[in-house]
Formats: C-alpha cells, structure tokens, sequence
C-alpha cells in the first residue's frame, strides 16, 4: 500500500519501523530546538510532514511504548485520528504524566503511525433496540 509524504521542512525524518513486521511507523521530533514538556502539561510537537493515506484509510497516532513506560510522555488525546481527508502537518500533541519535566530533542521519536481501515455507516433511527441477554448492564457487569 502506498501512502503519499511531503517533507514541509528539510530535516523532517521519513517515519520507519522498528522491526521488518512492525505494525507501527515511528514518528520524530521536527523542531529546531530541544522542547521542555512541563510535568503535567502538554506540547504540540511537528513531523514537519504530510500525509494522504490510501482511501478508505486513516493515520491512528499511538504512544510509543518505551517512551509511556519510561518517561511517561503520551499523545494527549490518546490516540490521534489524522483522517483520510486531512493533508496538514501531522502534529502530536505529547502529554507528561510524570512530576517532571521532560525533554524532546530534535529527531527524537515521538509517536507511533499505523495506517487503519475504517468504516462508513449510516445512522437509521429506530424506537427500540433489539433484546440481548446482556442489555443495559454497563461498566464491571459481565465480571472482573
């Protein structure tokens, strides 16, 4: 499958997997300076790039996982949805859950990008729901 990619600055770096069978592309740092993430504070990092998935794609952006684990940097909203129709910078918005500052140098692998396919539906509204032996039973109700 072929994504296409734009360089928006000339030290942008082409996202790249960690492993031949990798689902996730690593995203980098895109900034000129060293960025100081606050503890508990967020900061909007750049790719210094742009994408356009296949259609009937989208760009999932994810945590990297040494990077929650160790210093306790993830993207704000979790996970980021660049959607097929988006063509500007793919930007991460990384979050400090730590109580200390934490440093972004340029280059620096900030984010992980799988490319999805997603679904479009239409919503039909109705009276009812069908019966199902769970029904309403939300949150804790099927066990542990």
């Amino acid at each position: 499958m072929e994504v296409k990619i734009k360089k928006l600055k000339e030290n942008a770096v082409i996202p790249t997997r960690g492993s031949k069978e990798a689902a996730g592309y690593d995203l980098y740092a895109c900034c000129d300076d060293v960025v100081i993430i606050e503890s508990h504070k967020t900061e909007k990092i750049g790719t210094g790039l742009v994408m356009q998935p296949p259609k009937g794609y989208f760009g999932a952006i994810f945590a990297r996982s040494g990077l929650a684990t160790k210093n306790g940097l993830r993207p704000a909203n979790c996970v980021g949805v660049c959607d097929e129709d988006y063509t500007g910078e793919y930007i991460v918005a990384l979050h400090n859950d730590t109580n200390y500052p934490q440093v972004i140098n340029p280059r620096d692998r900030i984010a992980q990008l799988v490319f999805l396919p997603y679904i479009n539906v239409d919503f039909c509204e109705v009276n009812e729901l069908d019966n199902t032996e769970r029904g309403n039973d939300g949150f804790g109700s099927t066990g542990r």
